[in-house]
C-alpha cells in the first residue's frame, strides 16, 4: 500500500515577542498509508492544529519550522516553492476547519464558494465547473443540494455548515483531507451524523483523512490508526484498537477515563464524578527536563525527571513513549 503523507522528525516552535522560541512539535514522526483515516488525539495545546497547519506551510508569522520533513506523494512540501504549494492547498490537500462560521464567506451563496475553489484549481468551462459544484453538494445534499448551494451561511444549521465545508474540500478530489475538529462545535446527534458522512465518503471516494480530535470515542469504528500527541511530542501510536482498547501510556489511559462512558441508566451516569487529569499542559507547567507528562503522572519514576524517554515497540505497529516499557 502506497504512503500518501509521511513526517519525518517534525520540530516547530514559536517565538515570543521578546524573541524566546517555545517549543510545539518536538521529533514528530508518522506515515499514512492511501485510503485510511488517521486520529490525531490530544487535549488542547498539544500540538494537534500546530501539526496541521505545518503540514501545509500555514503556521502564523512566529512559527518557525526548526527541521524535519512533510512528504505529500514524495515531495517535500517544506521545499517546494509556492507557486507548487498553492496548486497542492486546496486542491491535492483540503483542509476542514472546525468552525464552518468563521470558515465560510458570510455573504457569499455556499454553492459559489465551492465554486471558486474549483476554479482556483481547475481550468474548465464555467458550465462544467457549476456541474461538478452541484454533483459534489449532491452527494452530501442528496435532496436539497440546490436549496443549500443558494444559500447563505446564516441560512443553514451547524450541521449543514460543516457538510458545505465538506463539499468545498472534496470539490477538487483531494488525495489527503486534513478535518481539524470538525465535529468539536456541534451536538453529539450532529456530530454522529458527519461522521456517518466522512464514512460514506470514505466507502465511495477512497478518501485519505487526518481527523483530529480530543475525544477518544469518536474514534472508535471510524480511524485506522490513532496518533496520541501529548506537548507537542508522541505519547504513543498504533492501531485504533489497540489503543483504544488497551492504552499503555499513562496519558492515553488518563485521557480515556475523563470521557464520559455511555450508561443505559443516563442519570446514574450524570450524577457519576468523572476523574480529572491532575495539573495541566500549558508551557509553564512542563519540566525543563525528563519526560513532559511526569508532574501530572500518577505512575511517575526517578527516572522520569531525569531524562526524555524514546518511542518503545510493544508490536510491529504498537509504540509507546514511556519507561515502563523500556528495557
Amino acid at each position: 500500500m502506497a504512503s500518501v503523507l509521511e513526517i519525518r522528525d517534525l520540530h516547530v516552535s514559536y517565538r515570543s515577542r521578546e524573541g524566546h522560541s517555545r517549543p510545539v512539535l518536538s521529533g514528530i514522526s508518522f506515515n499514512l498509508m492511501r485510503g485510511e483515516i488517521l486520529g490525531v488525539l490530544g487535549e488542547s495545546g498539544s500540538g494537534k492544529s500546530t501539526l496541521a497547519a505545518t503540514a501545509l506551510r500555514l503556521l502564523p508569522p512566529n512559527g518557525h519550522i526548526e527541521k524535519g520533513a512533510v512528504l505529500f506523494e514524495g515531495h517535500d512540501l517544506l521545499q517546494i516553492d509556492s507557486e507548487d504549494l498553492r496548486q497542492i492547498r486546496g486542491g491535492r490537500i483540503a483542509l476542514i476547519f472546525q468552525e464552518p462560521s468563521l470558515a465560510l464567506h458570510p455573504t457569499m451563496r455556499i454553492g459559489e464558494q465551492a465554486r471558486q475553489v474549483l476554479a482556483a484549481h481547475n481550468s474548465s468551462a464555467k458550465h462544467d465547473l457549476n456541474d461538478r459544484t452541484r454533483q459534489v453538494f449532491a452527494q452530501l445534499f442528496p435532496q436539497e443540494a440546490d436549496r443549500i448551494m443558494r444559500s447563505y451561511p446564516h441560512q443553514l444549521s451547524g450541521g449543514q455548515r460543516q457538510r458545505a465545508l465538506i463539499a468545498q474540500a472534496i470539490a477538487c478530489n483531494p488525495s489527503l483531507v486534513i478535518a481539524d475538529e470538525p465535529t468539536a462545535a456541534l451536538d453529539p446527534v450532529t456530530q454522529s451524523e458527519i461522521l456517518s458522512v466522512f464514512r460514506t465518503l470514505r466507502e465511495k471516494l477512497g478518501i485519505t483523512m487526518i481527523f483530529i480530535t480530543h475525544n477518544p470515542a469518536l474514534l472508535t469504528g471510524f480511524a485506522d490508526r490513532v496518533l496520541v500527541l501529548y506537548a507537542g511530542q508522541v505519547a504513543e501510536w498504533g492501531p485504533t484498537e489497540a489503543v483504544l482498547k488497551s492504552p499503555r501510556h499513562p496519558y492515553t489511559k488518563a485521557l480515556f477515563e475523563s470521557i464520559p462512558a455511555i450508561s443505559a441508566d443516563a442519570e446514574k451516569s450524570r450524577k457519576h464524578k468523572l476523574p480529572a487529569i491532575p495539573g495541566n499542559s500549558s508551557p509553564a507547567s512542563l519540566p525543563l527536563h525528563g519526560c513532559s507528562f511526569e508532574p501530572r503522572c500518577t505512575v511517575r519514576m526517578a527516572i522520569c525527571r531525569e531524562r526524555e524517554p524514546e518511542l518503545v515497540k510493544l508490536s510491529d505497529t504498537h509504540f509507546v513513549s514511556c519507561f515502563k516499557y523500556g528495557e
